[in-house]
């Protein structure tokens, strides 16, 4: 058998004859089934709120520290979710924050396997009197996710508020599909311990970075 490639479309064809056009997904399907694997497609993340590396809107922004933004969450979506999965975890970090480790945005685990999406404003928490219970949040009728303590110091969903006169920071919201429906962590725990558990049952991850940067005054 021989195969012709195009940069756009993909052929499959016999004694040079073309007899079916398949998308590149397609065709590395037909391989692997050919080799008798099971395929896995890759987990994708994506926000309507912002483009991949595009610049976060002021209503992402947090609101404090100088900073002036509406503190509200880009709603998510993701697709190609891989067989097995039985929940979902969320964690936003700024890797470029003066701290040595970074910054923890947002976390949020036992997100239900039978979700797709995360509305605008779902990291929002009510008030600091209610904190304790807040950190369970139902999101419509789909379930209970979990949202776990920041290096805010609180749970929920805390923007970007970069220093004055940096470059902009990138801030990488990093779905993972897990293999259990629940991550085995108090409600103080903290975001590193978080990681180390929700890495453990990582069945595939992807990521999705937004840009915020301020001007020096």
């Amino acid at each position: 058998m021989n195969y012709k490639f195009t940069n756009t479309t993909r052929h499959f064809a016999k004694n040079g004859t073309s007899i079916a056009r398949f998308g590149a997904r397609t065709l590395a399907f037909t391989g692997v089934m050919l080799a008798g694997i099971t395929p896995s497609f890759a987990l994708e993340l994506h926000s309507s709120d912002f483009a991949p590396n595009g610049t976060l809107a002021q209503q992402q922004v947090f609101n404090g520290f100088g900073c002036t933004g509406e503190n509200i969450s880009p709603a998510l979506e993701w697709s190609d979710v891989p067989d097995g999965t039985q929940s979902f975890a969320l964690m936003v970090h700024d890797p470029a924050a003066p701290t040595g480790s970074g910054w923890w945005h947002w976390v949020v685990i036992d997100i239900p396997a039978s979700m797709r999406s995360l509305p605008q404003n779902a990291g929002a928490v009510t008030s600091t009197a209610t904190m304790a219970n807040d950190s369970k949040k139902t999101i419509g009728n789909m379930g209970i996710m979990r949202q776990l303590k920041t290096d805010f110091g609180q749970p929920g969903y805390g923007g970007p508020c970069p220093p004055l006169g940096d470059a902009p920071h990138p801030y990488n919201f990093t779905l993972f599909a897990l293999d259990v429906p629940k991550i085995d962590v108090d409600d103080t725990a903290s975001a590193a311990l978080v990681g180390y558990m929700v890495h453990g049952h990582t069945i595939a991850s992807t990521t999705l970075t937004g840009l915020y940067g301020r001007k020096a005054q």
